[in-house]
């Protein structure tokens, strides 16, 4: 397994080992003393997994507010997708910026996400199944969305046309959003 950084402090791409022979492969996927070993210690709580139907849905940008904030771990099961993580910390030197990873069936890849930062993610090919741990429940009155073509992000989600809920299509943006995530204090 191995941890490559990304441009976002915090945010890495994990690579599981895969083992393969004439009958097809086989991946540990999580294992918490290997995680360890590469310097990742939270310990999750929930798994979950979306499927999406048709190639250019967008879901996201998502988030839980403090004291419900979520890490996540995501790999896309089928399919493949263009993963989204946005720095949403306040006094960050990375705040609102972000950064995209292709996650597919194929590359078996998985996106480290911690808390602090929205998350979204856009279909690549029809039938799409993500699945992630999150280290903390889900929780209603703390779950957030900022609006996935917020220009001040400026994500090129290379699509004019997205799929969407009404949920993402009407969230608010990042400058009206009520992230209460502080660089350095609360993530």
């Amino acid at each position: 397994m191995t941890k490559e950084k990304t441009n976002l402090e915090g945010v890495f791409i994990i690579t599981p080992q895969v083992f393969g022979d004439h009958r097809g492969w086989f991946c540990e996927t999580y294992t918490a003393q290997k995680f360890h070993e590469i310097g990742i210690d939270t310990v999750f709580v929930q798994d979950n997994q979306s499927y999406s139907k048709g190639k250019g849905t967008i879901r996201g940008l998502h988030f839980q507010t403090a004291p419900a904030a979520q890490t996540k771990l995501l790999r896309c099961t089928r399919g493949k997708i263009l993963d989204v993580a946005v720095d949403i910390r306040k006094g960050s030197p990375s705040f609102g910026k972000w950064v995209g990873v292709e996650l597919s069936a194929e590359n078996k890849k998985m996106i480290y996400i911690p808390k602090g930062f929205a998350h979204g993610f856009l279909t690549l090919s029809e039938d799409v199944e993500v699945q992630y741990k999150v280290d903390a429940y889900y929780s209603p009155e703390n779950d957030r969305s900022i609006r996935f073509n917020d220009p001040a992000i400026g994500i090129d989600w290379g699509t004019n046309n997205p799929i969407l809920s009404d949920k993402d299509r009407n969230a608010p943006l990042l400058s009206q959003s009520d992230a209460n995530f502080v660089f350095g204090e609360n993530c």
